[in-house]
């Protein structure tokens, strides 16, 4: 058990030429771009508002494919403000211009909205998250019928189809189009275990149930195993025992996901892993899990990725206490 949970000898990974330095050795740190110099030169180029160094610097990523990378474009403030320059003008890339435009636009709604119980929604707020959505759902649509091998459309328009209350026909089967393209995709998992949650459409048990589904088909290695820690966490955010997770039913099942994924020999450090084990070691924290849980916070050398922390209402010094009990 230890040489499977620990890697075959002990051997760490070999360092990456493009990771970005940690900010504090030892210390805690928000990671930054991925933790990647290619995204961060991404990341820089979306806020200068310049389209021709954004498209020389996605030459090593394939945003139709990868949802990290898309979401550090979605967060750039401002990109709203001259993609559509790029969605106008530039035909031959009008449908990757289209992407980044609708997935921004899904932000920028939600960021109009906020977080807030909906009674507290003002009027004007829900106008422009509607309005904001709207403009991303034909621009995602649009953009997923340009490239259709593309998956992340699918996966942002799972998202303006929750937020709008489309329904479930039209969602399961943005759901369905999108496992089509990659039935182990784990961000449209973890999109559909929210999507499932009693807040939003769904019955208590539903989620966790598709995801335990999900994660059974997952070879060894594979990134979905986040999907069990991910409904464990949404059912953590339900439910009003703030220690329903700490049993040792739970505290086993999500040890055995972290073995056969991200604490496995196969498992990939693709830019944005962090965010992985940081989704593990918020699920492992709430369960109070001792095997795994030191581990996963020892491989991250004190990163922090806001999600799924934000989930509390002090996620850095949520992360902080974690991590000195583990």
């Amino acid at each position: 058990m230890l040489g499977k949970l620990f890697g075959r000898g002990g051997a760490r990974p070999e360092a990456d030429p493009h990771a970005l330095p940690a900010p504090r050795l030892g210390g805690m740190y928000k990671l930054q771009a991925l933790g990647d110099a290619r995204v961060l030169a991404l990341v820089e180029a979306a806020q200068a508002g310049d389209w021709e160094r954004v498209k020389s610097a996605l030459a090593p990523f394939d945003l139709g494919r990868d949802h990290q990378v898309l979401g550090e474009l979605a967060d750039v403030d401002g990109v709203q403000d001259w993609i559509g320059r790029a969605v106008d003008e530039d035909k031959e890339h009008r449908a990757t211009a289209l992407l980044i435009s609708g997935a921004r636009h899904i932000v920028w709604g939600w960021e109009a909205r906020t977080s807030d119980l909906a009674k507290n929604v003002s009027q004007e707020q829900w106008r422009l998250f509607h309005e904001r959505l709207h403009i991303a759902e034909k621009q995602l649509l649009e953009a997923a019928e340009s490239r259709p091998e593309w998956i992340t459309p699918w996966r942002r328009l799972l998202t303006s189809g929750r937020g709008m209350s489309l329904g479930a026909a039209v969602n399961e089967t943005r759901r369905d189009a999108a496992l089509r393209r990659d039935p182990l995709d784990l961000e449209v998992h973890v999109e559909w275990v929210s999507y499932l949650q009693p807040r939003w459409s769904g019955e208590p048990g539903q989620a966790l149930a598709f995801a335990r589904e999900a994660f059974a088909g997952a070879p060894e290695g594979h990134r979905l195993g986040c999907v069990i820690a991910m409904a464990h966490i949404e059912d953590w955010v339900e439910s009003d025992d703030k220690n329903c997770l700490a049993t040792p039913d739970i505290q086993d099942e999500l040890l055995a996901a972290a073995e056969h994924s991200i604490l496995h020999p196969a498992y990939e450090r693709r830019p944005g892993w962090q965010e992985d084990f940081n989704i593990f070691a918020m699920a492992l924290s709430l369960a109070s899990e001792r095997i795994a849980l030191p581990r996963v916070f020892r491989e991250l050398q004190g990163a922090f990725t806001p999600w799924p922390w934000k989930y509390m209402a002090q996620p850095e010094k949520m992360y902080a206490r974690a991590r000195r009990n583990a």
